[in-house]
């Protein structure tokens, strides 16, 4: 089956994606292919199962990291990572889905989130890509995990491609929501198309001490917002909503929020010790690893169309875009979908 190309349906592209449509070069992806897979039932959120818990606290890199560990520690594991604004509960059923077919899953909440803490109050709030990436790797040591398949959706989707690139040796494969997402700060400066612009609205804003201020009053509605244009067709309710809602209330995730939006206009440093990482990752370097993309077929959140980002996958390569009106949090909306594809890159 061919892509869905509807250009009723595309959106412009967002900062990283756009740097990606001006730098693809390369060979293509091998055994790449396509699909439209519709997602089951009816699109509101459902009950979180009983069985998706408890969080456990492990000391890793800077952190002290909350996370859940289901699954036994012989099976092979899959490392599921959120993004902004959601938590671990964007994965409450695709979690325990994994394990009934033989995996054990890892899900943490990331710098920022729910009971993750730092380890020094003097460490620094920082946001930026790598460090986050590098959070993760230090779980996966502190949980003597060598190697893991890594999936995740907006910010969590940006964080497992950070890892094929720097980590490939730790990653089995990938499942990347939206796709290649790995941006620099020089991609993140340059202007795009007036209605892409408008999709960052809330980066400009977080620019600005207002912005910052305005989130540290109001992120429980803020973040409501957000999840309501991004996935304008879920039909989640308050109490799902709130499950999440709780993870914003740690004391450092305004400023991880602002510090991330901020570093990739070039608005704030980062730290030293990531400079080479950054580097490496601003040349939009492939990705080799086998890799499954999806996207769903409204999302509206800014994110880059699929054919501007295929040749960034040069090993085993699919592309699936997921109907029924799906939108940016695609585990929590279509999580039937995004447990497959995780059972099927691990076979590719």
């Amino acid at each position: 089956m061919q892509i869905d190309t509807d250009p009723l349906r595309r959106h412009f592209l967002a900062m990283a994606g756009t740097s990606i449509a001006v730098a693809l070069v390369g060979p293509q992806a091998v055994a790449s292919s396509s699909s439209v897979l519709a997602a089951t039932g009816a699109h509101a959120a459902p009950p979180t199962p009983a069985t998706f818990g408890p969080v456990k606290q492990i000391h890793a890199g800077v952190l002290d990291v909350g996370y859940i560990d289901m699954g036994k520690s012989k099976h092979p594991a899959v490392l599921l990572l959120h993004g902004w604004p959601y938590d671990i509960y964007a994965f409450a059923d695709v979690a325990p889905a994994l394990v009934a077919k033989g995996y054990r899953v890892i899900v943490p909440f990331l710098r920022g989130y729910g009971s993750t803490r730092f380890l020094d109050e003097g460490t620094m709030r920082n946001g930026q890509p790598s460090a986050i990436a590098a959070d993760a790797i230090a779980l996966l040591d502190a949980l003597k995990i060598k190697k893991a398949i890594v999936a995740g959706f907006d910010w969590g989707a940006r964080t497992a491609d950070i890892m094929a690139v720097l980590w490939p040796q730790r990653c089995k494969a990938l499942v990347s929501v939206s796709g290649y997402l790995i941006g620099s700060q020089e991609a993140g400066k340059k202007p795009l198309p007036p209605k892409a612009e408008l999709q960052w609205w809330y980066q400009f804003y977080f620019a600005t001490e207002r912005g910052r201020l305005g989130y540290e009053q109001n992120r429980h509605d803020f973040n409501k917002q957000i999840w309501q244009l991004a996935s304008p067709q879920w039909h989640f309710d308050d109490a799902t909503f709130d499950r999440t809602a709780a993870a914003f209330d740690n004391p450092d995730h305004v400023a991880i929020t602002i510090h991330n939006y901020r570093w990739r206009m070039d608005l704030a440093e980062g730290e030293a010790k990531y400079a080479d990482d950054e580097a490496k990752l601003a040349t939009g370097p492939t990705i080799g690893i086998p890799t499954i993309t999806m996207e769903g077929d409204a999302n509206g959140a800014p994110h880059p169309d699929p054919s501007a980002y295929k040749a960034k996958f040069t090993g085993k390569y699919e592309h699936r875009n997921i109907t029924g009106g799906i939108g940016h949090n695609l585990p929590q909306e279509a999580p039937e979908a995004f447990v497959q594809a995780i059972v099927d890159v691990d076979h590719m």
